[in-house]
């Protein structure tokens, strides 16, 4: 009975902050219909960059639509305030599925001068990156096909260091014998490499086609220009 008693509680507990959350929902106005429409829409653009500059992760369209009227639209709000941005050392970029503060490529050296510079990336050897970006074009993929496409092992302990940095995770049992473990990419790849979805990789066949991926230069480490340039290029961030 005690235990019963402590379940209602907690759910009568449950419903009250249910409650408080749909209250506060109910005062928060986010129609603005007193406002002009163009002091409106203002309104609403700082909303949206106050939230994203405030957030420690990407934040998503969901998120942003909570705060701003039914009929605006996200994408239209984000592209007058990058807009307005454009002349400033920072921006407001699309990656990992949502948007984000990150300063400008260019001020990478000033930022590594003043503050140091981004630790996770020079933890990530050359082999690192080149089985990062198989399993990026390749995914869901084994230990045992990286090896194949290589001509050489990929080591187990190469594999528990990206997952230890978070950047694959395990994906499907592999249909093949044995169903082996398969690999996939996370988000933190994304951030890591400034991406917003998979599709911003290379073109892989443009890059086949251009000339400047082929087994031959992946074995001999010659890692394709298009993806090295994505880690070089990845902005760094700071607490503004």
């Amino acid at each position: 009975m005690a235990e019963a008693a402590r379940r209602r509680g907690g759910s009568r507990s449950d419903d009250r902050r249910s409650g408080e959350r749909r209250s506060a929902d109910q005062l928060f106005d986010r129609e603005l219909d007193h406002l002009p429409p163009e002091a409106r829409w203002r309104e609403w653009m700082h909303r949206v960059e106050a939230t994203i500059f405030a957030a420690s992760e990407p934040v998503g369209r969901e998120t942003l639509a909570r705060i701003v009227g039914k009929s605006c639209s996200v994408d239209l709000l984000i592209d007058d305030i990058r807009e307005e941005l454009r002349g400033r050392p920072y921006d407001v970029v699309a990656v990992a599925g949502g948007w984000k503060h990150l300063t400008r490529p260019a001020y990478a050296d000033a930022i590594r001068a003043a503050v140091g510079g981004n630790e996770r990336a020079a933890e990530l050897t050359q082999s690192d990156v080149l089985v990062l970006m198989c399993i990026g074009y390749f995914q869901p993929i084994t230990r045992g096909e990286l090896s194949s496409f290589f001509g050489k092992e990929i080591s187990r302990d190469l594999i528990g260091h990206l997952r230890g940095a978070k950047l694959i995770a395990s994906g499907p049992r592999s249909p093949t014998p044995g169903a082996p473990y398969t690999y996939v990419t996370t988000k933190e790849f994304l951030l890591e490499f400034g991406l917003d979805t998979l599709r911003d990789l290379p073109d892989f066949e443009a890059l086949e086609d251009a000339g400047l991926l082929s087994k031959e230069k992946l074995l001999a480490g010659d890692i394709m220009p298009d993806f090295a340039g994505l880690q070089e290029a990845v902005e760094v961030e700071t607490d503004e």
